[in-house]
C-alpha cells in the first residue's frame, strides 16, 4: 500500500467516525502526501498485526519520534511508549477498538533517541479499508510537551 492510499483511509475513517474533516477540503488536494507533510499536527497509523507495525507517519510524526520513514514503517507501534507505559497504551487501543474513536487521549511517548514527550488531546480512531473491513488504527495530535530528565 502506498502513502496516499493510507492517508485516504485515515481521512475517510476519521470523517466517517467523527463527523468532520481532519484536513479541510482534502478531496480537492492533488498531492495528499505533500499536504500532510506540510501540516503542523502529527498523523500516524498502524496495521492489524498481532504486534501492530506503523504504516504511516507524516513529517511532523517522523520529527517527533526522530525517525526516518524507512525505520518508522518497520517499528512496532508499542515501541512509541516506554515499557512502563505500554499497559496504559494497550488500554487506550482496546478502548478505541470498542468505541471506534476517542478524542481525549493524553500520554507519554518516547522518540527513537530516548526523548520523552507528553501528548494531550490526541484523537485515536479505527481505520477501515475501502470494503469497510477494519485495517488498523490512526492517531493525530498537535499538543506536545517535552519531558526533561
Amino acid at each position: 500500500m502506498d502513502k496516499e492510499q493510507q492517508i485516504r483511509r485515515c481521512l475517510v475513517s476519521y470523517e466517517q467516525l467523527l463527523g468532520h474533516e481532519l484536513l479541510k477540503n482534502w478531496r480537492k488536494i492533488d498531492d495528499l502526501v505533500a499536504a500532510l507533510d506540510a501540516v503542523d499536527f502529527a498523523l500516524l497509523s498502524h496495521g492489524t498485526e498481532d504486534d501492530p507495525i506503523f504504516n504511516y507517519g507524516n513529517r511532523t510524526t517522523l520529527g517527533r519520534f526522530e525517525m526516518a520513514w524507512e525505520d518508522f514503517i518497520q517499528t512496532p507501534s508499542r515501541k512509541s511508549a516506554e515499557p512502563m507505559n505500554r499497559e496504559e497504551r494497550q488500554a487506550l487501543l482496546d478502548r478505541v477498538t470498542r468505541d471506534n474513536y476517542i478524542d481525549d487521549y493524553a500520554g507519554v511517548r518516547i522518540s527513537a533517541t530516548g526523548k520523552r514527550f507528553r501528548i494531550e488531546q490526541a484523537v485515536v480512531w479505527n481505520l477501515f479499508d475501502e470494503a469497510g473491513e477494519a485495517c488498523g488504527q490512526a492517531a493525530t495530535f498537535s499538543q506536545v510537551t517535552p519531558i526533561s530528565g
